[in-house]
């Protein structure tokens, strides 16, 4: 069993964010799941739902929680992508139905949780030996929302950003 768990309180629709999520990504399902219905309960029915799932293997704990409850993006969930359409399947799911591409890969999706939707291959190039091209990637990926592999590793090569 995994020691430490990511538990994410969301201000509403646990269940279905949790669906979404592991409908969305390979290895992943839900493990247990459950409507709290006491009185107080938090979630906007007075009944709340919990569940514990995984996400590419990796488990969470969920809980509708109230509006008290919101997210910031100094926490994120990371996807390592291997190819573009990895990235445009994820991204194109995430922001659905009222999420929002943030620049550099990042996004929100429509529950408020952010997201790093990044190629493997940034990582590469932006740690070339050689400080021109990393530069180069570097600069080209500041002015992108969605990343584009493609188009990462022209301005590496020096071919246009």
């Amino acid at each position: 069993m995994q020691k430490i768990t990511t538990f994410i309180m969301f201000p509403r629709d646990a269940e279905e964010a949790v669906k979404t999520y592991t409908s969305l990504f390979p290895d992943s399902r839900i493990i247990e799941s459950s409507h709290l219905n006491t009185e107080g309960a938090p979630g906007s029915t007075g009944s709340a739902y919990t569940a514990t799932f995984e996400i590419g293997g990796q488990r969470y704990r969920a809980m509708d929680g109230g509006p008290t409850f919101s997210f910031a993006e100094g926490i994120s969930l990371f996807v390592d992508c291997e190819t573009q359409d990895e990235i445009d399947r994820y991204s194109a799911a995430l922001t659905a139905n009222g999420g929002e591409q943030g620049p550099c890969g990042w996004l929100r999706d429509r529950w408020g949780i952010s997201w790093q939707i990044v190629p493997r291959a940034l990582t590469e190039l932006l740690g070339d030996s050689d400080p021109q091209k990393a530069k180069r990637t570097l600069d080209a990926m500041l002015k992108m929302k969605k990343l584009d592999i493609a188009t990462l590793k022209r301005a590496h090569d020096g071919k246009a950003a």
